[in-house]
């Protein structure tokens, strides 16, 4: 069958149209993967990076928090009701202990057993916050292995959801307190509410710790052991359970080398006896906490290109 010139011309000319238009899209597609490569290159953040990343991620940082806690109560008869009972035995078998076992007495400044049951439990929220998030951060990563190595996923946002359900449990605590500081003590006076101030570096301080703690986990297995013996000492080289006063002279150097110490003496002295803290030192604190949130941050972005080939 005998083919027009003409349309035999029409047909290549569009057959190699087509061509180097594919030939085109092949090209734009390699050069949107480079660009693609190149924004995801893991770069020295600045030191508002870890928040500027959280707000980015705020809406699945709240979704994956509420999945967490709903996760932890889910099934059991009393649900979320256990976040009330739990501190409250607690209180009350550390007051039992402490002040009809072991007779400890506080001082001049603390009478009776309910006033010294809620400055030992004040010291013990804020010891909870620290315990939980450094317990949890080793093996953050190891629980979320499918996060690693199926899904593109910012893995960076996780100890945001750790310290999160951290304060939540916190507040929870803080509402049985203050329940019982009313009948017992009356109206708490006008610096507590100064509270959340101080605790502020306290919470930074602690998610630059968990990001250095969960990507160190990832490669030393070995790491959930030893933080917890760490947070196990903390707790008694601390003042939660005793005053400042107690410890003599020459070793309150180590009990000052806690980083819960001034943040247990602050909330007390703005719960119980009306002191405002020192404003310097809070200014000092918040700025080392602020180091160390930003070095854990950028050490967490560093490292965790190595996570899948490790998990």
């Amino acid at each position: 069958k005998r083919i027009d010139p003409t349309v035999q011309g029409l047909a290549g000319e569009s057959e190699w149209q087509h061509t180097r238009a594919d030939r085109s899209r092949r090209q734009m597609s390699d050069k949107a993967t480079v660009v693609v490569d190149a924004s995801t290159r893991p770069e020295f953040p600045g030191p508002m990076g870890f928040l500027s990343s959280a707000w980015d991620n705020r809406q699945l940082i709240r979704r994956l928090t509420r999945r967490q806690i709903e996760s932890r109560y889910k099934g059991s008869l009393l649900g979320v009701l256990w976040a009330f009972i739990v501190p409250l035995m607690m209180l009350a078998v550390f007051t039992f202990v402490f002040s009809v076992v072991f007779k400890i007495r506080w001082g001049v400044d603390v009478e009776g057993r309910g006033q010294f049951a809620l400055v030992l439990f004040a010291g013990l929220i804020v010891f909870n916050l620290f315990s939980h998030c450094v317990t949890q951060a080793p093996t953050l990563m190891l629980l979320h292995t499918n996060l690693i190595k199926k899904v593109v996923f910012p893995l960076e946002i996780l100890p945001w959801t750790v310290l999160a359900e951290g304060v939540f449990n916190a507040v929870i605590s803080y509402v049985v307190f203050f329940a019982v500081y009313f009948p017992v003590l009356g109206c708490p006076p006008a610096t507590s509410l100064l509270l959340p101030i101080i605790l502020i570096p306290l919470s930074i301080f602690l998610l630059g710790a968990i990001w250095i703690l969960a990507s160190l986990g990832v490669y030393v297995r070995d790491l959930s052991q030893g933080v917890a013996v760490v947070a196990t000492m903390f707790l008694f080289l601390s003042p939660v359970f005793y005053p400042l006063t107690a410890v003599p002279p020459e070793f309150r150097v180590i009990i000052y080398s806690s980083p819960l110490t001034s943040v247990i003496r602050d909330v007390r002295n703005v719960l119980f006896w009306s002191e405002i803290p020192h404003w310097g030192f809070w200014l000092a604190s918040m700025i080392v906490a602020w180091i160390v949130a930003w070095l854990g941050f950028a050490w967490f972005i560093k490292t965790k290109r190595g996570f899948a080939d490790v998990v």
